[in-house]
């Protein structure tokens, strides 16, 4: 069949995850209530750390920012899958799936950029305790995230670019929720070679690089923290860097795991479920992940919906009343 040029496209068709009618209703059931925990529980630690003086420290911003990214990646392709579930069209015109991707691979980069960040700031506060705040100032703090901004735009700007200039067929079918960059690049009627190449090299630019950032300095931290005599300094060291390497362990082990078993047997399935794990279900569990090991950010949001003065307020009241 006789290749079109790509801007005669009119729009791609998303199957989702199921072809079944009957699982519609579920799915969208399920993907409402993730996407509503993620952006409430995500809003939840921004508001947090922006009310409470006590957590306008690095550590916190860089946990804002990372919020902040959460609630625009599932954003991005989450609200379209809903709609298209709804209005029972799985239609998305050709613009708007090339915008999806470009949003898409901005964030998802700065997600693997903030984990390397965030894994930087715990390297240097228990490593370095005595030059952190020499060290990680304000100024390095701002660069770090424009770098982040910066790299993941570029990344996206060159691999949209390199997505515009592919030809596409008359099947225009997408076995995905969202416009994936690699599923459209297999419906690509054009030589795909150099598109794989910059796909292959931006990723592993993007991911190895962060996470070999993120493995050296967990190993200098965990050669550090064994250096340490006493157990109760250990376990207070191990304390202020558990919730992130959480956060690593689940975001690199879904997203790595699943998609190199899914390259293993050629399965749009099995990448679509590794998109799930994420893309929805990790930015879903970082606020239950941070609030749950973190006693900052409790006692933040104690504060903010004044529920800390409640609590008191019963156990001052019995100090006057018995003397």
């Amino acid at each position: 069949m006789e290749p079109h040029n790509n801007t005669q496209i009119s729009e791609f068709l998303l199957l989702g995850l199921s072809k079944e009618p009957e699982l519609q209703p579920l799915i969208f059931g399920l993907f409402l209530f993730m996407y509503l925990i993620t952006v409430i529980g995500n809003l939840l630690i921004l508001l947090a750390v922006s009310s409470d003086p006590h957590l306008h420290m690095l550590m916190y911003i860089f946990l804002s920012n990372l919020s902040f990214v959460d609630i625009c990646f599932t954003s991005t392709t989450i609200p379209k899958m809903l709609k298209n579930i709804q209005t029972q069209n799985k239609g998305i015109t050709y613009e708007g799936c090339i915008i999806q991707v470009c949003f898409y691979l901005i964030f998802a980069g700065l997600d693997d950029f903030l984990l390397a960040v965030m894994a930087y700031d715990r390297y240097v506060a228990i490593c370095l305790p005595l030059r952190y705040t020499v060290i990680m100032n304000l100024q390095l703090c701002g660069l770090l995230v424009l770098v982040s901004w910066v790299m993941s735009a570029l990344s996206c700007l060159l691999q949209t670019l390199m997505l515009l200039q592919l030809s596409f067929c008359s099947d225009m079918e997408i076995p995905h929720f969202f416009c994936e960059l690699q599923e459209l690049i297999q419906l690509a009627c054009s030589d795909t070679f150099l598109s794989n190449i910059v796909m292959y090299f931006v990723a592993g630019l993007l991911g190895g690089g962060p996470l070999a950032g993120i493995l050296y300095s967990y190993f200098k931290i965990v050669s550090s923290i064994c250096g340490i005599s006493s157990t109760q300094g250990k376990y207070k060291a191990f304390s202020t860097c558990s919730s992130h390497l959480s956060v690593v362990s689940i975001f690199y082990f879904s997203g790595l795991g699943v998609y190199l078993s899914s390259a293993a047997t050629h399965s749009s399935h099995s990448s679509a479920t590794a998109s799930v794990m994420y893309s929805v279900v990790t930015p879903m569990l970082n606020p239950f992940i941070y609030s749950l090991r973190n006693k900052d950010i409790k006692r933040a949001l104690r504060r903010f919906f004044g529920m800390d003065t409640f609590i008191r307020r019963p156990f001052v009241l019995g100090l006057k009343k018995y003397p």
